[in-house]
């Protein structure tokens, strides 16, 4: 680990050479964003159990300062659907206020280990531990959201997976039609618009001109949010709306307002605040990730993780002073804002922008959006959000990956993600253990023979034993050691034993501990041990340790007069030889 103060914003870089085309193109992308971020942070807001203006200047504030300090040049920060589980489960067990310091202390821990580049540690996440907490997560999404959907009797969801099934068993004849029929035109919608004008549709075939095709290109969830809307208002719809749940959303910024922090809090959140750090960092460094392959504009650079973690740090931050839920890269609305054109971190703050344009400009105009429509919307970023096909897939790997990416599934549905995600990296701790373990031999080799697999020995006064080391020889494959320790005590006295290492490419203080057996074997038996051709981390350590030595020195001391001769197979350093 290495400290580092360097802290260098990608848009520094993106604005050397900015172009008039480029900010035109900045300024379509963010505009475009901005316009598909509405619905979704006042939805993702509603499904976490707070207000939608807490996602909407979530999305506002910390969508400007992620795309102002971040390491990405396109990625677009604000509330997440995958947050939606925790949040709600933070709110519902310490409350809004425990909430906010949550996020902040978050920000500073995020913040901290991009400072200490640790941003690279994110990725040694096994991608089934990833793929099996994101398809829990979209299945919670889904659940919560069916009371919305079919306008469901229900006051409050609880917090976990059973409660919810219960709940909603008990209160299934309560379903509003009008609620119901709106929930499902918005998903319907929402799955066929973009097949409406995907390439060779009839719709284009028979409507040819520029037209429809600016038509087709609004986003989806606008298209369902204000026509749905529309036809609700119209027909006088009896359905929950923003306007009857939370009444509206304030017309203005909101403002600074700390929270009642204290030490002792701080203590109680200790596991949140792990939760939405970790999470904020894989969601965001993932994100990251995948606009590195979609992007292809020639002034696209890379991502730097650990800029981007210190930019996610100040952004969880500063939000909760203004009311906010936390803030990482969102996916969609990033390979959205790539697809529009985007060049540089520009029209992420474009994006912060607009959303604040709309706001502070049609606010009343969401007084009347259904529950049910935001709740379709939901719906349909489970569904993209979750990776199904890798269930099918399943078939084609391992019964470790299985059981990885099922568990993980598996704990954070009936569980929460903190428990999943603990479990998940326990376990894949323990499978790779013991598959590298696995990998590691002590093959016996014919070292009586001159020219047995490269052992070209000259005939000696010793009998010889001999072993060829293969894999890495750790505290998980120590144990395979012992058969050698047990050969040497039940073989000739006064042995040669000769061990190849010319294959062990990693050794650790337990795998040590397991050739000062075999050396401490040999000694006992008035033998002497050559190490051949150590690679240079297990002759590191053996040197660092005393082992060369120890070895040289019982080497010495067992030596008889006649001496035994050996030729390597090539001039190259080992731990030992006989004398």
């Amino acid at each position: 680990m290495r400290f580092s103060p360097a802290f260098r914003p990608r848009l520094l870089d993106a604005l050397r050479g900015y172009s008039r085309s480029r900010w035109l193109a900045d300024l379509g992308a963010g505009v475009t964003v901005g316009i598909v971020a509405l619905p979704l942070a006042m939805a993702f807001a509603i499904a976490s159990g707070l207000k939608p203006e807490a996602g909407l200047w979530t999305a506002i504030i910390g969508g400007f300062l992620i795309a102002l300090l971040g390491g990405t040049n396109v990625q677009i920060g604000g509330p997440a659907g995958a947050f939606i589980v925790i949040v709600y489960g933070i709110v519902e067990r310490y409350g809004v206020a425990n909430l906010l310091i949550s996020t902040a202390c978050a920000g500073v821990l995020l913040f901290l280990l991009g400072m200490f580049k640790l941003g690279s540690l994110v990725r040694f996440v096994p991608v089934s531990i990833v793929i099996g907490f994101t398809n829990g997560i979209a299945v919670l999404i889904a659940l919560s959201q069916l009371k919305d959907w079919a306008g469901l009797a229900i006051d409050k969801m609880p917090g976990n997976f059973f409660s919810q099934v219960h709940t909603l068993a008990l209160h299934i004849g309560s379903f509003n039609p009008h609620a119901l029929a709106l929930g499902a035109a918005c998903l319907g919608g929402l799955f066929l618009w973009p097949r409406l004008f995907a390439h060779g549709s009839p719709v284009l075939r028979v409507a040819e001109g520029h037209t429809v095709r600016r038509f087709a290109r609004i986003p989806a969830p606008v298209v369902a949010l204000v026509t749905l809307t529309a036809l609700a208002r119209w027909l006088e719809m009896p359905v929950e709306t923003i306007g009857s749940q939370f009444g509206g959303i304030p017309q203005q910024p909101p403002a600074f307002a700390l929270p009642d922090f204290s030490w002792d809090t701080v203590r109680l959140l200790v596991t949140p605040t792990v939760t939405i750090a970790l999470l904020g960092a894989i969601e965001s460094l993932l994100c990251a990730r995948v606009a590195d392959q979609v992007a292809t504009d020639p002034h696209y650079r890379k991502h730097d993780p650990n800029q981007e973690l210190m930019a996610q740090g100040v952004a969880n931050f500063v939000v909760p002073f203004f009311g906010g839920m936390p803030a990482t890269g969102t996916i969609a609305r990033t390979v959205t804002n790539l697809r529009a054109g985007a060049t540089s971190p520009i029209a992420g703050m474009v994006h912060a922008a607009t959303l604040a344009v709309i706001v502070l400009v049609a606010a009343p105009l969401a007084l009347h959006i259904p529950l049910a429509v935001l709740a379709g919307i939901l719906l349909h970023v489970a569904w993209n959000m979750g990776e199904w096909h890798e269930f099918v897939r399943l078939r084609h790997f391992s019964n470790h990956y299985r059981l990885l990416m099922l568990g993980t599934f598996f704990l954070t549905v009936v569980f929460d993600l903190t428990v999943a995600v603990e479990v998940g990296l326990g376990l894949a701790c323990v499978l790779f253990v013991r598959r590298m373990s696995a990998l590691f031999r002590a093959e016996p080799e014919s070292a009586s023979t001159p020219g047995t697999d490269g052992l070209a020995l000259e005939a000696g006064p010793r009998p010889r034993m001999a072993w060829r080391l293969r894999g890495a020889l750790f505290f998980g494959a120590a144990a395979k050691i012992d058969p050698i320790v047990q050969a040497i005590e039940a073989g000739p006295d006064g042995p040669e034993v000769l061990l190849d290492a010319r294959d062990l490419f990693a050794l650790d203080t337990t795998g040590l501990e397991g050739l000062e057996q075999i050396l401490k074997a040999v000694g006992q038996r008035g033998g002497v041990l050559s190490v051949l051709d150590a690679q240079e981390q297990p002759r590191s350590l053996m040197e660092r340790s005393g082992f060369s030595a120890r070895l040289a020195e019982q080497n010495a001391a067992q030596a008889t007069g006649t001496g035994v001769h050996h030729k390597n197979r090539e001039e190259t350093p080992h731990a030992g030889t006989a004398p």
